[in-house]
C-alpha cells in the first residue's frame, strides 16, 4: 500500500475529493481545476488518498477509475500484469472464495511493498557503512586500476617507456648478434 502523503506539519494530508462529470472529465476539488487519469495515478504513486465521485449521483466511483488507470497504463506498454494472471483473477468471479481475494491480494501487495522498501534501506546501508561498504570501495578502486592502464599517460611517461623499449630492443639485438658469430 503508498505511504500517505504528509503535509508541511508532518500530519497526514486528507483524500483528494473528484467529480467526475458526464462529459468524462475529472475536477480536482482540492486545487479547483480539471485533471486527468495521468494526475491521478501521479497521486496514487505519491501515496495521496483520493475518492472519485459521480458529479451528478454523488456515487463512489473510485473503484472503476482505478480500473481504468490501470488499463491505461497495461494499454501503453507497461505491462505489470501477466496474461496467466488476468485469467486466473478473472475465473476467481463468482468462486466460493471470491471475497477472500481481495484481502489476500493487498495483504499480498502490502508484503510486497514491505520487502521491497527493506531491500532498498538494506542497500543503501551497504554501500553508505555496511558490511559491503568496503568491498565496493575495493572494488571501485580495482576497477579505476584496471581502466587506467589504458588511459594514456603524460609525455615524459611514454617518452621513458620509448626508452626502456629501445634499451630492451638494443640488448636483445646484441644477443642475437652474439649467437650469430
Amino acid at each position: 500500500m503508498a505511504r500517505p502523503a504528509l503535509s508541511d506539519d508532518g500530519s497526514e494530508k486528507p483524500s483528494v475529493i473528484v467529480k467526475k462529470y458526464a462529459n468524462r472529465r475529472l475536477y480536482n476539488t482540492e486545487t479547483s481545476s480539471y485533471i486527468t487519469l495521468e494526475h491521478l495515478a501521479a497521486l496514487t504513486r505519491e501515496g495521496r488518498e483520493f475518492k472519485v465521485l459521480d458529479a451528478k449521483t454523488d456515487e463512489d466511483i473510485t473503484h472503476s477509475v482505478l480500473t481504468q488507470i490501470i488499463m491505461d497504463e497495461e494499454s501503453r506498454g507497461a505491462t505489470l500484469l501477466p496474461p496467466t494472471f488476468l485469467r486466473q483473477l478473472i475465473s476467481m468471479y463468482g468462486d466460493s472464495m471470491q471475497a477472500m481475494v481481495p484481502q489476500y491480494l493487498e495483504a499480498s501487495m502490502d508484503a510486497f511493498r514491505l520487502n521491497q522498501t527493506k531491500f532498498n534501506d538494506a542497500m543503501k546501508t551497504a554501500f553508505t557503512g555496511g558490511p559491503f561498504a568496503e568491498m565496493a570501495k575495493r572494488n571501485m578502486e580495482m576497477f579505476q586500476a584496471a581502466t587506467s592502464a589504458f588511459v594514456p599517460g603524460s609525455k615524459a611517461e611514454k617518452a621513458n617507456e620509448v626508452a626502456a623499449l629501445k634499451a630492451q630492443i638494443a640488448e636483445l639485438q646484441a644477443k642475437v648478434d652474439k649467437l650469430g658469430n
